[in-house]
């Protein structure tokens, strides 16, 4: 990941408001493809421009050929806000994110947890994010019901891990239980990216609790009951793994021994 800067610079009479809107529209547009990440945007102004800074998963994210046609319009719209094409300047490595996935792709995985300020597809290959425009969206022309998804199940995630919880089985419910709304959401968005896409998308399914260890820890699959226990942990993390349900999960954290 890395940290780059946006200036726009004013170029015709323009207000506060307008700009302010305008400058809004076109990085939701990226966040919602993948080129920019996380959700804030702090964005000052500087006697002739304003400046925004962001993260963005790899310096090629804010090249033409990889916005949506969303963000190619909010583009438009900046200059008739009285704005010019944004510049864009990359500061250097963001040494507090994760990074960009360098090896080969044969499959894909939908995983995320509170903490992750990246894209939720990664690589089976050594579980490192990819970049979301780099891939064909489940659904229109850009991935923003994935993101929403993102956001949805980080907040639960981050309820479920408090000492001092608030809606602890709520929240635990949705992320744990296979036919949750949430989870359901989850497989149907990934079951979307592999068609749209000619790869296997796996999903994540977490599992932090259990009422019985032994029980948990030869557990079925959820999908078609099938035997899914793997030999030796997948990435150092799953424990479980059904190829024929695109699905992948671990013993509930609680039970593992430390």
């Amino acid at each position: 990941m890395y940290l780059a800067e946006l200036t726009y610079k004013v170029i015709a009479n323009t207000h506060f408001s307008r700009a302010e809107a305008a400058i809004r529209a076109f990085s939701e547009a990226l966040i919602f493809n993948g080129n920019m990440l996380g959700r804030e945007m702090p964005t000052a102004w500087q006697q002739d421009r304003f400046s925004s800074r962001l993260v963005i998963p790899a310096t090629d994210a804010l090249q033409r050929t990889n916005l949506s046609s969303r963000a190619l319009q909010a583009e438009q719209q900046l200059m008739a806000a009285g704005l010019a094409y944004p510049q864009l300047q990359v500061l250097g490595m963001d040494i507090m994110s994760q990074h960009t996935s360098n090896q080969p792709v044969e499959a894909l995985l939908l995983f995320t947890t509170f903490s992750d300020n990246c894209s939720p597809l990664r690589n089976m290959a050594d579980l490192a994010p990819l970049p979301l425009y780099q891939w064909q969206p489940a659904d229109g022309g850009d991935h923003e019901n994935l993101i929403r998804w993102q956001i949805q199940f980080q907040a639960l995630d981050e309820i479920q891990q408090q000492q001092q919880r608030v809606l602890q089985k709520t929240a635990e419910n949705s992320l744990q239980q296979y036919h949750s709304v949430l989870n359901r959401q989850g497989r149907q968005l990934a079951t979307k990216i592999s068609q749209r896409n000619t790869l296997p998308v796996y999903y994540a399914l977490y599992s932090g609790s259990s009422t019985d260890c032994h029980a948990d820890a030869t557990k079925r699959c959820p999908g078609c009951g099938a035997d899914w226990q793997l030999s030796t942990p997948l990435l150092a993390l799953f424990d479980f793994k059904c190829d024929s349900c695109c699905l992948v999960s671990n013993i509930a954290w609680e039970c593992q021994t430390p």
